[in-house]
């Protein structure tokens, strides 16, 4: 039988997502806690492999288990193994076929741009201290629904078959003293949501025109985009998928 996992995560404590050979990570300690509880080795999918210090508001896991268990028990068991900065929402059983990340049907991440210094959010958001023009920044985040290939926004040498990515929203706006930037997508490159933000931070600081941003899609060359900005602000937030893949 196949489960999928709903969960978040507080990624400042883990390098990423996915397995590494000599860092801790968040697969590391879901599985290890599915292990000892079912008392199998468990291994598990994710919908994404988010980076070192990125956070998780709603990320999706999948994995197989042929035996029984209630799952509002095992649920509660799984929270109270796991550290404090992992917690788990649902476990649900969907078709044998069903694939956390190849069924994704949208992905939607925010980034948090701290527009003032604050101590209580110092840790959540990245502060940028010279004032940012807002408006040119939301007009340089709209050109990006133009266009299909973003390999300027991809981290250099990843193993992809394509940069193109269909992006069908962003949104700029100022909530409670920060930026909130927000794209949803139906897939998203290495580093692509960071360098494109940074990139936005520099035509906010004038340092580019709005429409250098054509220039840039247009060169797929990293170089030509902005710096990538801190992890810690950076937070997937909701992931689509079709209600076929359920039982």
């Amino acid at each position: 039988m196949r489960y999928f996992l709903e969960l978040s995560y507080n990624g400042k404590a883990y390098h990423g997502w996915q397995n590494q050979p000599n860092a801790i990570s968040v697969q590391e300690v879901i599985e290890k806690a599915l292990s000892v509880i079912l008392k199998e080795n468990i291994s598990i999918m994710g919908a994404g492999r988010t980076d070192t210090g990125v956070h998780a508001k709603q990320m999706f896991a999948h994995f197989d288990f042929d035996g029984e268990f209630e799952e509002q028990t095992l649920l509660y068991k799984l929270n109270s193994y796991l550290p404090k900065d992992v917690a788990l929402h649902r476990i649900f059983a969907v078709q044998p076929d069903a694939h956390t990340r190849f069924n994704a049907i949208s992905r939607t991440y925010l980034y948090r741009i701290a527009l003032q210094k604050n101590v209580f959010n110092f840790d959540d958001s990245y502060w940028v201290k010279p004032t940012l023009h807002i408006e040119n920044m939301q007009t340089a985040a709209k050109l990006l629904l133009q266009y299909k290939d973003f390999q300027c926004f991809s981290k250099s040498n990843t193993d992809v078959k394509t940069y193109n990515c269909n992006i069908m929203a962003v949104n700029l706006e100022t909530l409670d003293g920060e930026l909130h930037f927000t794209i949803t997508a139906d897939r998203f490159l290495r580093n692509m949501v960071r360098a494109i933000v940074g990139t936005l931070i520099n035509v906010g600081l004038g340092k580019l025109e709005v429409a250098d941003i054509h220039r840039i899609i247009s060169s797929k060359n990293r170089s030509e985009a902005g710096y990538s900005v801190p992890a810690h602000g950076l937070y997937l937030t909701k992931i689509i998928y079709p209600e076929s893949i359920l039982l």
